[in-house]
């Protein structure tokens, strides 16, 4: 284990844990979806909240600047993380501290990225899957009743994609001059803001 991850990785979780603790819960979206929903309206929840939009940028952001697998198995691994959440929100199943766990996500991703943390991919991905179940969960719990469950998750998983793409493309800046200085900078945007929502939501 390289002396970068050593300190960069657990750097990032800490000073997430304390970002976050310090906010109150975070409200998970911004505008709530509405009866007789399907395909289109799921696919556009997760742009209805500004943490769910960064922290799904910030997954494929982090995946570009992993690299090597990192760039498939990440932008994979959270769309199937969020529709096992979504599920657990759609059967009434409990996860404890899902606003926080959510806004949680947005500053410690942004810190991963800002700190150039490349942990081993096992544990990257156990990091994404954990905050997907979160963001999962609040999709599912807000289904509307008259909505398609099929549907509205095939929407909301494919937008989420989306963003992961958004993400990717974004991470391209990498292979320029000062490349990784402009991403790292991102990523401390995306912290930031993370850290600014969650007192406010």
């Amino acid at each position: 284990m390289s002396t970068i991850f050593r300190f960069r990785f657990p750097a990032a979780l800490a000073l997430g844990g304390m970002l976050a603790a310090w906010g109150l819960p975070a409200e998970a979206h911004l505008l709530n979806a509405s009866g007789g929903a399907g395909a289109a309206q799921g696919f556009a929840h997760p742009f209805s909240g500004l943490d769910h939009i960064l922290a799904m940028v910030a997954v494929g952001l982090w995946a570009a600047q992993i690299g090597r697998r990192a760039l498939w198995v990440l932008p994979v691994v959270f769309p199937l993380a969020m529709a096992l959440g979504g599920l657990l929100g759609m059967n009434g199943i409990a996860v404890p501290a899902i606003e926080t766990g959510i806004g949680a996500s947005v500053v410690l991703l942004g810190l991963l990225i800002a700190l150039t943390a490349r942990p081993p991919l096992p544990i990257a991905v156990a990091v994404v899957a954990v905050f997907a179940i979160f963001h999962g969960h609040a999709h599912g719990t807000e289904l509307p009743q008259t909505a398609s469950p099929l549907l509205y998750g095939l929407g909301f998983v494919t937008a989420t994609a989306a963003l992961h793409m958004i993400g990717l493309v974004i991470g391209q800046v990498l292979k320029l001059p000062k490349g990784q200085i402009a991403v790292r900078i991102g990523g401390g945007a995306i912290a930031a803001t993370g850290a600014f929502l969650l007192p406010l939501m």
